[in-house]
């Protein structure tokens, strides 16, 4: 591996600087937005499964957000390998919670990184691959089934893992010039030692709302890039391997800053558009209820954007009657649409347009 780490000495700031402010000012205005939101954890979590989805599309999966939301809302769908998919999707929003759960008591460190790889890993495709330990045998990257010497990159032998993953760790906790240069290196540097047999890049893209929030650079770790590099997947993986294989930490940097900036726009647009539609939504719907329990039940809503009536009659906390009476007045006002009608003991199951529509970004629903 020619990228020897850490690189600072080595940076071409001349070329990084005029992106680093930029990059830091669309950050900071994303992050004055979140304090306006109330309880951006919930309100914005259609945009946090969008970023699970993605990040696992870039490694392969091809579930859609509205097939992962069907599904814990009771749709099923005909596909065994498509429910594979959603499963691992969900197993990357349940490891981000986790993780995020470690980070009120611990900084971020290879013990919250080896329990995110185990929830990650849990009852999917990569079960066997040594969940939540660093891997023992030779790896390498290339297309599926191919030798060893046909492989574009092959990272550092198992011998070697530990103590990458220390000098690693180090430079985590280490002060730099920049923070959103430290943790391009950071994620270069990870996917590049490549330290588990499955999983590397998901949780090298996990780490980056992770640092962002602990490090105070955002005020909650809502913050989510795999939008930008699924788009870009060819440069995003050239990037990165022109680090090991031509010392190019300068070239990866400036992708990550733009990376950063253009999502960091991105994401304050459409959780603008959340709140917008949140207030929106809030002042019709508490009118028409005059109920306390009104506010729980619509940011159960937001944080549930495709529902069964049952569900939402379950964690309204009013009378079932009286939430079904819920139900129908978001579909009469066009805030709800059923997509699968009930039978039997099948409750019905219904989607929140608007919101999914700006989570998507595009007219999905």
């Amino acid at each position: 591996m020619e990228g020897a780490f850490p690189p600072d000495d080595r940076l071409d700031w001349s070329k990084l600087i005029p992106l680093i402010g930029p990059a830091s000012s669309a950050l900071a205005r994303y992050d004055e937005l979140l304090a306006t939101i109330p309880g951006p954890d919930i309100l914005l979590t259609p945009l946090t499964t969008q970023e699970a989805v993605l990040s696992s599309r870039i490694e392969g999966t091809r579930a859609t957000m509205g097939e992962v939301l069907g599904f814990v809302a009771g749709e099923r769908t005909a596909s065994t390998e498509r429910q594979d998919d959603i499963q691992e999707v969900l197993n990357y929003r349940a490891a981000m919670r986790g993780a995020i759960a470690l980070l009120e008591d611990l900084p971020l460190c290879q013990r919250v990184i080896l329990t995110a790889h185990r929830v990650l890993l849990e009852g999917v495709r990569g079960t066997g691959k040594s969940a939540g330990a660093y891997r023992r045998i030779p790896n390498s990257i290339g297309p599926p089934g191919s030798p060893l010497e046909a492989a574009t990159y092959v990272p550092i032998g198992a011998d070697k893992l530990p103590a990458a993953m220390d000098m690693w760790e180090r430079y985590l906790h280490g002060e730099t010039s920049d923070r959103l240069v430290q943790l391009a290196i950071l994620h270069a540097e990870f996917e590049a030692i490549h330290p588990f047999l499955d999983g590397n890049g998901r949780l090298g893209r996990m780490l980056v709302p992770l640092f962002l929030w602990q490090h105070g650079l955002i005020r909650e770790p809502v913050f989510y890039v795999s939008a930008y590099l699924e788009e870009r997947r060819d440069r995003y993986y050239d990037g990165l391997l022109r680090v090991s294989r031509d010392d190019d930490w300068t070239g990866w940097c400036q992708l990550f800053l733009e990376a950063v900036r253009i999502q960091a726009e991105d994401n304050r647009t459409k959780a603008k558009a959340i709140l917008a539609l949140y207030e929106e939504t809030t002042g019709w719907f508490t009118s028409v209820t005059r109920s306390r329990g009104a506010i729980d039940a619509l940011r159960w809503l937001f944080e549930n954007p495709i529902l069964s009536s049952s569900a939402f009659a379950h964690a309204s906390g009013v009378p079932r009657r009286t939430a079904l009476r819920w139900v129908g007045a978001f579909e009469d006002r066009g805030v709800l649409r059923e997509i699968t009608s009930g039978s039997g003991r099948r409750a019905r199951i219904l989607v929140f347009p608007k919101l999914l529509n700006i989570a998507e970004g595009r007219e999905v629903f």
